[in-house]
């Protein structure tokens, strides 16, 4: 059976779009939030891209913060002035008609690399972005683990309590060491022209910066250790554009295998397979699933 599936994944700096017939993501682009006008503008913008697609069967949302999947409802999300609280699920079917799914943007990526990317035929996988934070999922059984409410943010692990600090809630959380951002900074003091991850792994020959990097997949290992014991997954999917690096993947693994019990050595580490693609191919799946 085919679908007209409508996918967003809306973003901070961009909102990507897609259509998807139940087995491919089409019809992919990618258009500017202007987040700075505020919710109700970038949800009208939303409307207009997907109205452009023709009839659509449903249409899927991925975002940034904590969200109430069975309203659609944001909990909570800072980047977008005015869009905690916003009943995004209700007013996506009220202005178009259709059914409406809406989940966090890493839940929908996790759910996409499960049904067509890194974790298809694992039972139990956890996924773990890393970024300007780190973000996370857990697949469990099959479904998607919530807990009580967003379970998954990883990065909220305290992984340095010596650097606890009471006025700064996030001191000593995993993403303060192990996020992007945190590799960016290490390298910047290192050398203030290293501002991203493409020109620091460009002078990887670099003694210093290898061992910078080295010193971050430490941080990465740190946190994973910790999240394999807890969960026994299957495997760990690595995503962010910063594990696209080659170079990152052998460095992360060296590092975890030897803190591991032997009952969990079987734990694969594997980079993320879809991309930026992902979250808009776990809404697809998401709406597909509701539909039938």
């Amino acid at each position: 059976m085919s679908y007209r599936i409508a996918c967003i994944d809306l973003g901070g700096t961009m909102i990507k779009s897609g259509l998807w017939d139940g087995t491919a993501l089409s019809h992919t682009q990618q258009t500017p939030t202007h987040a700075q006008e505020g919710a109700q503008a970038v949800l009208d913008r939303v409307i207009t891209l997907v109205r452009a697609m023709g009839p659509i069967d449903g249409v899927g949302l991925s975002t940034a913060g904590e969200v109430e999947p069975e309203s659609g409802r944001i909990l909570l999300c800072d980047n977008i002035p005015g869009y905690t609280g916003m009943e995004v699920g209700r007013l996506l079917t009220q202005e178009l008609g259709v059914p409406a799914a809406v989940e966090n943007d890493v839940n929908a990526a996790a759910l996409g690399e499960a049904f067509h990317g890194a974790a298809q035929g694992a039972r139990h996988s956890l996924m773990v972005s890393y970024g300007t934070g780190v973000g996370g999922a857990c697949i469990l059984n099959g479904q998607l683990y919530r807990g009580m409410a967003s379970a998954g943010e990883f990065g909220g692990m305290l992984v340095h309590p010596e650097d606890l600090q009471a006025d700064d809630r996030g001191s000593g959380s995993y993403e303060r060491y192990a996020s992007t951002t945190a590799l960016v900074r290490m390298a910047r003091e290192l050398d203030p022209t290293l501002t991203d991850g493409r020109a620091i792994f460009a002078r990887l020959d670099e003694p210093a910066v290898s061992q910078l990097v080295d010193r971050w997949c430490g941080e990465v290992a740190l946190g994973l250790v910790g999240l394999i014991h807890a969960f026994a997954p299957e495997r760990v999917i690595l995503g962010g554009g910063v594990m696209e690096a080659p170079q990152v993947l052998p460095r992360v693994e060296a590092r975890v295998h030897p803190l591991l019990k032997s009952s969990f050595l079987d734990c694969r580490l594997v980079a993320a397979q879809l991309g930026n693609r992902a979250s808009m191919i776990g809404m697809g799946c998401t709406v597909q699933q509701n539909l039938n």
